[in-house]
């Protein structure tokens, strides 16, 4: 999962970043109204963590901006102000969630955890491919009704590729998914995630469900999709 964390105060945005990678999720952040806006249009995040007082262009302006060019990322907005009226004004401007500063770490990553447990229910819920399922809501993983443990990176990777059944995932895209612009990943990590999901997933199975197509990527097959 990949999320967009805008915040002007970076001592806060660290301490936000580092525990939300520490999730699992790749962070990447922007300190001023403009770069968030501008963050947000350009890539495709699961959710938007938005501070409203932000320099540049304050974080309602920005909201309605994206909510305008028909972005549909969930937005949880953070604010000092805890007037009703502000509360309103910022759920008002396409706000999905309100967290009031200050706030316990613990809560914003229940509140993260809920509203892609939300955005998961409107996709498309649980997700199968032969005898394996997934469910995003859950965060848990069965093959033959037997319960698979996945790091945060695995789960993330593994539901990635169901929901794009038989399509070719580049290692480009699949590193765009799961890193931050900041971080530096080795070249064949994506390879190393790969091949503990294989492992975990196909090695006690008759039927491999992952694939590589060398030199280019992977991808997950769905015989039942093929007809």
């Amino acid at each position: 999962m990949r999320l967009l964390l805008v915040e002007d105060n970076k001592r806060l945005s660290d301490s936000l970043r580092m525990t939300l990678e520490d999730d699992g999720y790749a962070v990447d952040v922007a300190y001023d109204g403009l770069d968030g806006e501008e963050m947000g249009l350009m890539d495709v995040y699961d959710i938007l963590i938005l501070d409203i007082m932000l320099p540049g262009k304050d974080g309602i302006e920005v909201c309605r901006t994206l909510g305008n060019k028909r972005v549909r990322t969930p937005v949880l907005m953070l604010t000092a102000r805890d007037a009703l009226e502000d509360r309103v004004l910022g759920l008002d401007s396409g706000a999905d969630d309100y967290l009031v500063k200050p706030f316990e770490v613990d809560e914003l990553r229940a509140r993260v955890r809920a509203l892609l447990r939300r955005e998961s229910a409107t996709k498309t819920g649980i997700l199968q491919i032969g005898d394996l399922i997934l469910d995003p809501a859950m965060h848990t993983v069965k093959r033959g009704g037997r319960p698979i443990e996945l790091t945060a990176k695995e789960f993330s990777l593994l539901e990635y590729l169901m929901r794009h059944p038989n399509h070719l995932i580049t290692r480009e895209m699949a590193e765009g998914h799961l890193w931050s612009y900041e971080s530096l990943v080795a070249s064949n990590v994506v390879d190393v995630y790969i091949r503990r999901l294989r492992r975990k997933i196909d090695e006690e199975s008759d039927v491999k469900l992952l694939e590589t197509v060398r030199g280019a990527g992977y991808r997950i097959r769905d015989a039942q999709e093929n007809g």
